[in-house]
């Protein structure tokens, strides 16, 4: 792990992961592109922090930290004052396991420690059992509530919210 480093990523890293992310989509591409121009958006507008792993110059991993509630979903209890809603937790498969998320998780949490949070938040498909437990293995043990989000295109997903105190 000696050349893996954790950034705040620059807008022209989240560009070409953005289009690393819509050319590797194995569904709506549309969804991915609107995805990525509200997250450029977000992330200039102060609405969202996006946390990379960078091993050798590639970006590998990657999550984002959503500070604004009126760009979350369901936002109540999710994000606010002191609490802020984890997104977009992403590895590249072959880096998978190999604990570069972990750092990197790491990393994003002292830097939000630092900058007041008391509360990090996550959503997770109850369908994806794998996802629930690595949030689980991450302290997201409290649950919130369940909804309903809304892609772009219209397509409806079953969210189970986590939390986990700082």
């Amino acid at each position: 792990m000696n050349n893996f480093i954790c950034k705040i990523a620059s807008l022209e890293e989240m560009n070409k992961k953005w289009d690393y992310e819509i050319e590797h989509c194995k569904n709506n591409k549309n969804n991915w592109i609107i995805w990525k121009k509200q997250a450029i958006e977000n992330t200039q507008k102060g609405y969202s922090i996006p946390y990379y792993g960078i091993l050798n110059g590639n970006i590998i991993c990657e999550a984002t930290a959503m500070l604004e509630p009126k760009k979350v979903q369901n936002c109540e209890g999710l994000v606010g004052k002191n609490i802020v809603y984890l997104e977009a937790f992403r590895t590249i498969e072959e880096y998978q396991g190999k604990g570069y998320f972990s750092k990197l998780f790491k990393f994003m949490i002292d830097d939000l420690q630092q900058r007041g949070f008391k509360k990090v938040t996550v959503g997770v498909e109850p369908k994806e059992e794998k996802n629930r437990q690595i949030y689980e293995h991450f302290g997201f043990t409290e649950f919130i509530k369940s909804a309903q989000e809304i892609y772009p295109d219209g397509t409806a997903i079953d969210v189970d919210y986590y939390g986990k105190n700082l």
